[in-house]
Protein backbone atom coordinates (compact mmCIF):
# COMPACT_ATOMS: atom_id res chain seq x y z
CA UNK A 1 0.00 0.00 0.00
CA UNK A 2 1.43 3.71 -0.71
CA UNK A 3 1.69 5.59 1.82
CA UNK A 4 -0.02 8.69 2.09
CA UNK A 5 2.38 11.97 1.50
CA UNK A 6 2.59 14.00 4.43
CA UNK A 7 3.26 17.56 4.10
CA UNK A 8 6.80 19.00 5.89
CA UNK A 9 4.36 21.36 7.92
CA UNK A 10 2.03 18.86 9.24
CA UNK A 11 -0.72 21.01 7.61
CA UNK A 12 -3.92 18.76 5.91
CA UNK A 13 -3.64 19.34 2.16
CA UNK A 14 -6.67 21.61 1.61
CA UNK A 15 -5.12 23.82 4.78
CA UNK A 16 -3.53 27.33 3.93
CA UNK A 17 -0.12 28.70 5.97
CA UNK A 18 -0.68 30.54 8.57
CA UNK A 19 -1.63 34.21 7.23
CA UNK A 20 -1.05 37.35 8.49
CA UNK A 21 -1.29 41.13 8.02
CA UNK A 22 0.80 43.85 9.55
CA UNK A 23 -0.88 47.24 8.41
CA UNK A 24 1.06 50.26 8.09
CA UNK A 25 4.30 48.56 8.28
CA UNK A 26 5.99 51.56 6.80
CA UNK A 27 5.87 55.09 7.91
CA UNK A 28 5.48 57.12 4.62
CA UNK A 29 3.73 54.62 2.21
CA UNK A 30 0.04 55.90 1.84
CA UNK A 31 -0.93 52.22 1.98
CA UNK A 32 1.17 49.66 3.54
CA UNK A 33 0.82 45.73 4.95
CA UNK A 34 3.57 43.29 5.71
CA UNK A 35 1.95 39.78 4.57
CA UNK A 36 2.42 36.71 5.43
CA UNK A 37 1.89 33.35 4.29
CA UNK A 38 3.61 31.36 6.47
CA UNK A 39 7.63 31.84 5.91
CA UNK A 40 6.79 33.63 2.97
CA UNK A 41 7.01 37.07 3.59
CA UNK A 42 6.34 40.18 1.40
CA UNK A 43 6.09 43.63 1.88
CA UNK A 44 3.86 45.95 -0.18
CA UNK A 45 3.37 49.42 -0.09
CA UNK A 46 1.27 51.58 -1.94
CA UNK A 47 1.75 55.08 -3.12
CA UNK A 48 -0.60 57.59 -4.60
CA UNK A 49 0.79 59.66 -7.20
CA UNK A 50 -1.21 62.81 -9.14
CA UNK A 51 1.15 62.18 -12.24
CA UNK A 52 0.22 59.62 -14.82
CA UNK A 53 2.66 57.39 -16.30
CA UNK A 54 4.12 59.54 -19.67
CA UNK A 55 2.34 56.89 -21.90
CA UNK A 56 -0.52 57.92 -20.55
CA UNK A 57 -0.55 61.70 -19.76
CA UNK A 58 -0.02 62.28 -23.23
CA UNK A 59 -2.77 60.43 -24.58
CA UNK A 60 -6.73 61.53 -24.65
CA UNK A 61 -7.91 59.34 -21.87
CA UNK A 62 -9.20 60.36 -18.45
CA UNK A 63 -8.48 57.62 -15.98
CA UNK A 64 -5.79 56.72 -13.89
CA UNK A 65 -3.51 53.57 -13.61
CA UNK A 66 -2.28 50.88 -11.00
CA UNK A 67 1.06 49.39 -11.80
CA UNK A 68 3.01 47.24 -9.38
CA UNK A 69 6.64 46.31 -9.08
CA UNK A 70 7.92 43.09 -7.81
CA UNK A 71 11.43 42.44 -6.20
CA UNK A 72 13.57 39.32 -4.34
CA UNK A 73 15.67 41.47 -1.67
CA UNK A 74 19.41 39.50 -1.61
CA UNK A 75 18.34 37.83 1.20
CA UNK A 76 15.48 36.31 0.89
CA UNK A 77 16.14 32.82 -0.35
CA UNK A 78 18.72 30.58 0.57
CA UNK A 79 21.91 32.10 -1.46
CA UNK A 80 22.23 35.39 -1.95
CA UNK A 81 19.90 37.25 -4.89
CA UNK A 82 21.77 39.91 -6.98
CA UNK A 83 20.34 43.02 -6.64
CA UNK A 84 18.83 44.06 -10.03
CA UNK A 85 20.47 47.05 -10.45
CA UNK A 86 20.13 47.55 -14.53
CA UNK A 87 17.46 45.95 -15.22
CA UNK A 88 14.52 43.37 -14.23
CA UNK A 89 15.23 39.75 -14.81
CA UNK A 90 12.44 38.52 -17.06
CA UNK A 91 10.72 36.22 -14.29
CA UNK A 92 10.70 39.79 -12.01
CA UNK A 93 9.08 41.18 -15.00
CA UNK A 94 6.40 38.63 -15.74
CA UNK A 95 5.50 38.76 -11.73
CA UNK A 96 4.75 42.73 -11.60
CA UNK A 97 2.84 42.35 -14.80
CA UNK A 98 1.19 39.73 -13.48
CA UNK A 99 0.69 41.82 -9.78
CA UNK A 100 -0.03 44.94 -11.59
CA UNK A 101 -2.94 43.21 -14.04
CA UNK A 102 -4.41 41.72 -10.61
CA UNK A 103 -4.87 44.87 -9.01
CA UNK A 104 -5.94 47.09 -12.20
CA UNK A 105 -8.80 44.42 -12.09
CA UNK A 106 -9.57 45.58 -8.45
CA UNK A 107 -10.40 49.24 -9.18
CA UNK A 108 -12.51 51.18 -11.35
CA UNK A 109 -9.78 53.50 -13.20
CA UNK A 110 -12.34 55.81 -14.55
CA UNK A 111 -13.31 56.97 -11.26
CA UNK A 112 -10.11 56.83 -10.06
CA UNK A 113 -9.04 60.16 -11.89
CA UNK A 114 -6.36 61.05 -13.22
CA UNK A 115 -3.86 60.02 -11.02
CA UNK A 116 -1.87 56.41 -10.38
CA UNK A 117 -1.35 53.99 -8.00
CA UNK A 118 2.03 52.57 -7.58
CA UNK A 119 2.12 48.85 -5.44
CA UNK A 120 5.94 48.17 -4.66
CA UNK A 121 5.91 44.28 -3.57
CA UNK A 122 9.39 43.24 -2.04
CA UNK A 123 10.23 39.71 -0.58
CA UNK A 124 12.22 39.92 2.24
CA UNK A 125 11.86 35.96 3.10
CA UNK A 126 10.85 33.49 0.49
CA UNK A 127 9.25 29.91 0.89
CA UNK A 128 7.18 29.71 -2.22
CA UNK A 129 4.21 32.06 -3.25
CA UNK A 130 5.68 35.30 -3.02
CA UNK A 131 3.59 36.14 -6.07
CA UNK A 132 0.24 34.88 -4.99
CA UNK A 133 1.14 36.28 -1.40
CA UNK A 134 2.26 40.19 -3.26
CA UNK A 135 -1.38 39.78 -4.70
CA UNK A 136 -3.22 39.21 -1.87
CA UNK A 137 -1.01 41.75 0.55
CA UNK A 138 -1.26 44.23 -2.43
CA UNK A 139 -4.98 44.36 -2.58
CA UNK A 140 -5.16 45.45 1.39
CA UNK A 141 -2.07 47.73 0.56
CA UNK A 142 -4.18 49.27 -2.28
CA UNK A 143 -7.40 49.60 -0.14
CA UNK A 144 -5.29 51.27 2.69
CA UNK A 145 -3.92 53.78 0.08
CA UNK A 146 -7.57 54.76 -1.15
CA UNK A 147 -9.01 55.24 2.26
CA UNK A 148 -7.69 58.91 2.42
CA UNK A 149 -9.03 59.83 -1.10
CA UNK A 150 -12.51 57.61 -0.25
CA UNK A 151 -12.76 59.69 3.37
CA UNK A 152 -11.95 63.09 1.75
CA UNK A 153 -15.07 62.65 -1.17
CA UNK A 154 -11.94 62.86 -3.88
CA UNK A 155 -13.31 59.35 -5.65
CA UNK A 156 -15.96 57.40 -4.94
CA UNK A 157 -16.96 54.20 -2.83
CA UNK A 158 -17.43 52.42 -6.28
CA UNK A 159 -13.48 52.93 -7.27
CA UNK A 160 -13.11 49.30 -5.65
CA UNK A 161 -15.20 47.32 -7.94
CA UNK A 162 -13.62 43.88 -6.75
CA UNK A 163 -11.54 42.49 -3.80
CA UNK A 164 -8.76 40.68 -5.19
CA UNK A 165 -6.34 37.45 -4.06
CA UNK A 166 -4.62 34.91 -4.80
CA UNK A 167 -3.44 31.06 -3.82
CA UNK A 168 -1.13 28.81 -5.39
CA UNK A 169 -2.15 25.39 -5.87
CA UNK A 170 -0.49 21.92 -7.08
CA UNK A 171 0.13 17.82 -7.25
CA UNK A 172 2.64 16.38 -5.03
CA UNK A 173 3.34 12.38 -4.46
CA UNK A 174 -0.60 12.43 -6.26
CA UNK A 175 -1.81 14.35 -3.61
CA UNK A 176 -3.68 17.36 -4.56
CA UNK A 177 -2.24 20.49 -2.33
CA UNK A 178 -3.32 24.25 -1.33
CA UNK A 179 -0.64 26.80 -0.56
CA UNK A 180 2.63 25.29 -1.30
CA UNK A 181 5.99 26.24 0.43
CA UNK A 182 9.02 26.06 -1.86
CA UNK A 183 10.24 22.39 -0.71
CA UNK A 184 6.25 21.15 -2.49
CA UNK A 185 6.50 23.73 -5.23
CA UNK A 186 10.03 22.29 -5.88
CA UNK A 187 9.09 19.04 -5.91
CA UNK A 188 5.09 19.17 -7.66
CA UNK A 189 4.39 17.49 -10.84
CA UNK A 190 1.65 20.01 -11.87
CA UNK A 191 1.29 23.55 -10.11
CA UNK A 192 -0.83 26.53 -10.52
CA UNK A 193 -1.23 29.79 -9.32
CA UNK A 194 -4.95 31.29 -9.06
CA UNK A 195 -6.03 34.79 -9.00
CA UNK A 196 -9.70 34.99 -8.24
CA UNK A 197 -12.24 38.58 -7.13
CA UNK A 198 -14.22 38.21 -3.81
CA UNK A 199 -17.17 37.40 -5.79
CA UNK A 200 -15.55 33.96 -7.20
CA UNK A 201 -14.80 35.38 -10.87
CA UNK A 202 -11.31 34.36 -12.07
CA UNK A 203 -8.75 36.84 -13.11
CA UNK A 204 -6.07 34.86 -13.82
CA UNK A 205 -4.81 30.99 -14.08
CA UNK A 206 -1.34 29.99 -14.41
CA UNK A 207 -0.67 26.31 -14.88
CA UNK A 208 2.03 24.34 -15.67
CA UNK A 209 3.09 20.73 -15.97
CA UNK A 210 6.55 20.23 -14.43
CA UNK A 211 6.77 16.48 -14.63
CA UNK A 212 4.19 15.10 -16.28
CA UNK A 213 0.59 15.94 -18.05
CA UNK A 214 -2.60 16.46 -15.87
CA UNK A 215 -6.12 15.70 -17.10
CA UNK A 216 -9.22 18.23 -17.12
CA UNK A 217 -10.16 16.47 -14.44
CA UNK A 218 -7.79 17.29 -12.06
CA UNK A 219 -7.35 21.01 -13.17
CA UNK A 220 -11.12 21.72 -12.15
CA UNK A 221 -10.38 20.14 -9.02
CA UNK A 222 -6.85 22.23 -8.59
CA UNK A 223 -8.92 25.08 -9.54
CA UNK A 224 -11.60 23.83 -6.86
CA UNK A 225 -9.34 23.41 -3.76
CA UNK A 226 -8.05 26.91 -5.30
CA UNK A 227 -11.08 28.65 -4.72
CA UNK A 228 -11.30 27.60 -1.33
CA UNK A 229 -8.39 28.91 0.09
CA UNK A 230 -8.94 32.25 -1.71
CA UNK A 231 -12.61 32.33 0.23
CA UNK A 232 -10.40 32.09 3.31
CA UNK A 233 -7.93 34.66 1.97
CA UNK A 234 -10.72 36.99 1.29
CA UNK A 235 -12.55 36.85 4.53
CA UNK A 236 -9.29 37.63 6.28
CA UNK A 237 -8.92 40.37 3.52
CA UNK A 238 -11.96 41.41 5.35
CA UNK A 239 -10.69 41.50 8.61
CA UNK A 240 -8.41 43.83 8.42
CA UNK A 241 -9.19 46.29 6.62
CA UNK A 242 -12.77 46.98 7.85
CA UNK A 243 -11.25 47.02 11.63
Amino acid sequence: MTKQYERPDGRYPHQLRPISFELNYTRWAEGSVLVKFGHTHVLCNATLDDKLPNWLRYSEATHGWVTAEYALLPRSTHSRVGRETRWPRGRTQEISRLIGRSLRMAVDLEALGERQIIVDCDVLQADGGTRTAAITGGWVALQLALKPLLAAGDVPPAVMRHQVAAVSVGIVADQLLLDLPYAEDAAAAVDLNVVMTGSGQLIEIQGTAEKVPFTVEQHHDLLALAVRGIEQLIALQQEVVTD
